[in-house]
């Protein structure tokens, strides 16, 4: 199917990922490129290793088992697809837990006030969980960390400049960049709520 002069490394995700539904060896290479990142994205929503790692082989196993599935048009990549099984699977663990516990997170004001008007109090339980957590996982980590840190833990400004090793005003400045590009991807979900 392939030349013998490309090796698997040099193929798309795309070539790897159709090679492998009749060599399944050549899966390897997908595990290879994506599992940390995988791993780096459940992280932000699941906090065990343990359901981190067990969540990244399910989705790997999805990914397998629907390979033949996925077809590649404009605006959508392996990549897209991939992250979007990794994070569903996540969700569907987040839920599970959530669940077992029986806990949620309070919500401060001010991530009260970041939501959208849309939203109302008695929608407030495990859809208006679902929204935060698919917009923190859209977020770059560095701002959604911060924002988790210091809204929905209640970490002071202060203390999170000291875990970060920077001044309290790159952490003001974070926590508005954060709180603005929370604003604009919570307007994706809002249809969801």
């Amino acid at each position: 199917m392939y030349s013998e002069q490309v090796t698997k490394e040099e193929l798309t995700d795309e070539e790897v990922l159709a090679l492998s539904v009749s060599d399944p060896e050549a899966f390897v290479y997908i595990v290879r490129r994506y599992e940390e990142a995988f791993k780096r994205k459940v992280r932000k929503i699941l906090h065990s290793e343990e359901d981190v790692e067990d969540v990244v082989q399910e989705a790997f196993t999805k990914i397998y088992l629907h390979a033949e599935r996925f077809k590649k048009v404009e605006g959508a990549s392996f990549k897209s697809w991939g992250y979007t099984i990794v994070m569903n699977t996540a969700f569907t663990v987040y839920r599970k837990r959530q669940r077992e516990t029986s806990r949620s997170t309070p919500m401060s004001p001010e991530m009260y006030e970041s939501l959208p008007d849309t939203v109302h109090e008695e929608s407030f339980g495990l859809e208006l969980s679902d929204v935060v957590i698919s917009v923190f996982a859209k977020m770059p980590e560095q701002l959604s960390r911060v924002l988790s840190r210091h809204f929905i833990q209640q970490v002071p400004q202060q203390t999170i400049a000291e875990e970060e090793g920077v001044t309290v005003g790159a952490i003001k400045t974070r926590v508005h960049r954060a709180k603005a590009q929370f604003r604009e991807l919570q307007e994706q979900f809002a249809p969801f709520v």
